[in-house]
């Protein structure tokens, strides 16, 4: 793989950086890459903190987090000169609760909290998770220019099927609740004459007795009440959408594309890749999770398949670990072919690759063990 590598310490080190993005598609170890580069980060003196998605319980127990917790919480025993980790594990449904608490009157507030359609949007619609990173990382942001609490703001985003839903899914869901169709619902003849009044309110009486028939009653009068109580709401949505989506463009921010070698997840990356390209997003590099460690090089895939034929039966442990031994190679290539693919596209995106390791993460030490994995780089010969 003819790809530059990825400087991981140096990037931490930078105090210009004030926010590392780490994105890719689902289960592709965003959020181990996240806490690992924090508590990095943490132990070579910054005060960060690290916004976690959906990080296994034995993760998220060994970093003091043992209920999902909106607030940052300061991780006890970490750091070094100076250096301080803070880390919290998303509720989108709180986040979204605590906008409207902030931006409502407390009557207006509680009637939109209580309404089965505003929970069942802040809860499961589509794009309400991703659009609720961004608006936490905004959040955080200005809590760090007013107060300076931290001078790094890590964060795991979503485990989206698609790497692009993190920056796709929040407009959607801003253009959604800003948008004409789910204002219709309520809007009234304001500034209409009578007669004005009397056309629009049939042609309404019309459009929502079709949606009734569509939806339900019960449902469209939800959602009727629930635009009604959020119509002082509409508008700031999109305005902080798109303020945050300012914040991914700034130059303090960088992006890490988190990919496996794997066909799909290293097709997402090159999407996103591209995407960040054309959006001028700046993008630190790739890691390459999970890669495939090869200690005897020499001894070939063939050779190997060749040696387990000929000892099967009498020594069949040693056929054995030959065949193990061909598997790991042949995965290995497979790999490489991947990843050289992958910079044959990209060529001047840093890579690091991080081995894959015999258990999953989860203590401290384990993420220190990463850490010093995507520092170093591993070489997979």
């Amino acid at each position: 793989m003819n790809a530059p590598g990825l400087d991981v310490d140096a990037l931490l080190d930078d105090r210009e950086v004030g926010v590392i993005v780490c994105c890719g598609s689902g289960g592709v170890g965003k959020t181990t890459t996240a806490a690992a580069l924090a508590l990095r980060a943490a132990a070579r003196g910054r005060n960060v903190c690290v916004l976690t998605i959906d990080p296994a319980r034995r993760l998220a127990q060994s970093m003091g987090l043992t209920e999902l917790d909106n607030t940052p919480r300061l991780v006890p025993g970490v750091g070094g000169g100076g250096g301080a980790l803070s880390a919290m594990m998303l509720d989108m449904k709180r986040t979204f609760d605590e906008i409207v608490e902030a931006h409502a009157e407390p009557e207006r507030a509680e009637a939109i909290l209580q309404n089965p359609f505003y929970q069942a949007l802040s809860s499961s619609f589509a794009g309400t998770q991703e659009y609720m990173a961004m608006e936490k990382l905004g959040q955080l942001r200005r809590a760090s220019d007013e107060g300076r609490h931290w001078d790094l703001i890590v964060v795991d985003t979503p485990p989206s099927r698609s790497a692009l839903d993190f920056l796709d899914a929040p407009k959607r869901l801003g253009s959604f609740l800003d948008g004409r169709l789910i204002r219709v619902l309520v809007t009234p003849a304001r500034g209409a004459g009578r007669m004005s009044a009397r056309i629009i309110n049939a042609s309404l009486g019309v459009f929502t007795g079709a949606m009734s028939r569509i939806l339900g009653a019960q449902v469209l009068r939800d959602v009727q009440l629930f635009v009604t109580s959020f119509d002082a709401l509409f508008g700031g949505f999109r305005e902080r959408a798109e303020q945050t989506y300012a914040q991914l463009q700034a130059p303090d921010t960088r992006f890490l594309v988190v990919a496996a070698p794997e066909p799909d997840a290293l097709r997402e990356a090159s999407y996103f890749v591209q995407r960040l390209e054309a959006e001028n997003m700046p993008l630190a590099g790739l890691v390459l999770n999970r890669v495939q460690q090869v200690r005897l090089p020499e001894l070939t895939a063939p050779t190997a398949r060749a040696g387990c034929e000929r000892l099967a039966g009498e020594h069949g442990l040693v056929g054995e670990l030959l065949s193990l031994h061909a598997d790991r190679m042949e995965t290995a290539q497979r790999q490489e072919h991947l990843m050289g693919s992958f910079a044959g596209a990209h060529p001047r995106v840093p890579v690091v690759s991080v081995i894959a390791l015999a258990d999953d993460v989860h203590d401290l030490d384990g993420l220190r063990t990463i850490g010093d994995l995507l520092a170093k780089g591993v070489d997979t010969q």
